[in-house]
């Protein structure tokens, strides 16, 4: 009885190391944000502070936006490189309209109200999206040289729209029904920016569609085995095109917050903002094989980064140090998620 308990007992041994293991791996970004937090608060007593928690809360609603729509693409096995131009395109398509649309033929200066403009610069996004989803699902282009592609063509069209230039009026005209949409970047509701509010409704909403919804399951059977998935009748092909124009659409509503919080709309914005996305959903558990990867785990992993970098300015770190602290973060996770996932956690 004796022998029996003692195997019996370092058969368990290994399976509470494993099940250890598998919880840390789980629950990395959780704890890694915890340790980050803690370990900022020890070096700067104004890290913690509530003004600076919502104002790097207010950032992470950028990456926040941008990693949703990153995941969803991820989730089907690609990559969306073009989503910090997107950002700068759809920014700089509102300011260009707040300005007011001048139509030579009848002489006049039309002036958009506010939610005609925020309607037009998601339609722009979805447009981008959309674009990318045709190359991928039914020409066959690679994600990262179709997205790379748009990258180019949605930075050059900003540059192009603007003269290269900057839309500082944004502020609308209140006697022409203009009033602007600086209280996105602005207002605050029970003292937490609208932003925020903003990023949790995006996120409830994506949760819902990968949790709640048809859409979800095909996207995970897409990413898991697209063929598999197209023999049991998933529609494969319009998955594809519907991650991109929901990964377009979260980016501009991305960039209509951060041009409400510069107040202004520069054709530069955004610039390897598709890294910190694709950073952000790797850091929060996703694989970049697809198939695996939630909403919970891409917003931690959106505070993982913004609260790093943030921590490292008020202490002083070169800027320099910082790109070298949060690609070390990068490459960690990647190797985090090749063990979790057996070696199955990146791809070119």
């Amino acid at each position: 009885m004796s022998d029996r308990t003692t195997d019996a007992t370092a058969q368990a041994a290994p399976k509470q190391g494993l099940n250890l293991l598998h919880l840390l791996l789980e629950g990395r970004a959780f704890f890694a944000l915890i340790a980050i937090i803690a370990i900022f608060s020890f070096l700067s007593p104004n890290y913690l502070t509530a003004s600076n928690a919502l104002t790097m809360t207010s950032q992470v609603a950028i990456f926040g936006l941008l990693a949703i729509g990153m995941l969803l693409v991820i989730l089907s096995g690609g990559i969306d490189l073009s989503v910090g131009s997107t950002l700068a395109l759809c920014g700089v398509f509102a300011g260009w309209l707040m300005q007011g649309v001048e139509l030579q033929s009848l002489g006049v200066i039309l002036y958009l109200p506010v939610w005609a403009v925020v309607v037009c610069a998601l339609a722009m996004g979805a447009f981008v999206g959309a674009v990318n989803g045709i190359l991928v699902a039914f020409l066959k282009v690679p994600a990262f040289v179709a997205t790379l592609g748009t990258l180019y063509m949605a930075r050059g069209a900003a540059l192009l729209m603007t003269n290269g230039l900057t839309f500082n009026r944004l502020s609308g005209d209140p006697s022409l029904g203009n009033t602007g949409f600086e209280w996105l970047g602005f207002n605050r509701l029970w003292g937490v920016p609208i932003s925020i509010f903003v990023l949790a409704a995006t996120a409830l909403a994506a949760h819902l569609l990968l949790t709640r919804a048809p859409f979800g399951r095909w996207l995970y059977s897409t990413g898991g085995n697209a063929r598999a998935a197209e023999l049991s009748g998933v529609p494969v092909r319009s998955v594809q095109v519907w991650v991109y124009v929901l990964s377009g659409i979260c980016a501009a509503i991305a960039g209509l917050v951060l041009s409400s919080q510069l107040t202004s709309a520069g054709p530069t914005a955004g610039t390897t903002y598709e890294l910190t996305a694709i950073a952000a959903v790797v850091v929060g558990g996703a694989s970049l094989m697809g198939g695996r990867g939630t909403i919970r785990g891409t917003l931690l992993g959106a505070f993982v980064i913004v609260y790093l970098g943030a921590g490292l300015v008020i202490i002083g770190v070169s800027s320099y140090w910082q790109t070298v602290f949060t690609g070390a973060v990068i490459v960690l996770a990647v190797m985090l998620n090749s063990i979790q996932y057996g070696g199955k956690g990146f791809k070119l």
